[in-house]
């Protein structure tokens, strides 16, 4: 086992917020991996959770995910079973992707993992600290969304 962190040696949130992401992804995949899922995957999942369909492209921008590597996911994603890709009725040079009634039959289990884990993550949290937290993660990500949209003009 590791020897703890001080953690009051970190003054900026932007090393924390790195450290507390890294940290959910590796417990993150060892909790989806069972369920035949990599935590890379996580974000198309999300996004077509409900059975809807989207495209490639979509996808790709509301995960915030390169389109090469978003065509990587989706290729690893289909190989395994996890998607499938149909025509796109309103534009017949593209395809839309949605998830495959044997992904769709994980998610809840998958799901019941996660959430497990989040529980366990936040211990110690009030609902209201919870609320908090998710609304500066909001501001935070919003800024950083302008900030990267501002670098693209």
């Amino acid at each position: 086992m590791q020897p703890m962190i001080d953690w009051n040696l970190f003054s900026d949130p932007a090393p924390l917020v790195n450290m507390a992401s890294r940290s959910f992804a590796r417990l993150g995949e060892r909790r989806v991996k069972p369920f035949g899922f990599s935590i890379g995957q996580l974000p198309v999942v999300y996004l077509l959770r409900h059975g809807g369909a989207m495209s490639q492209r979509d996808l790709a921008r509301l995960a915030k995910i390169e389109q090469p590597s978003m065509a990587q996911v989706l290729s690893r994603m289909e190989r395994d079973g996890r998607v499938r890709r149909s025509p796109d009725p309103a534009d017949g040079r593209s395809q839309l992707i949605s998830l495959t009634e044997a992904a769709l039959e994980k998610l809840p289990a998958t799901r019941t993992a996660l959430e497990q884990g989040k529980e366990r993550a936040l211990a110690g949290f009030s609902e209201d600290e919870v609320r908090m937290l998710v609304g500066l993660l909001r501001r935070l990500n919003e800024n950083l969304d302008q900030m990267v949209a501002r670098e693209v003009e």
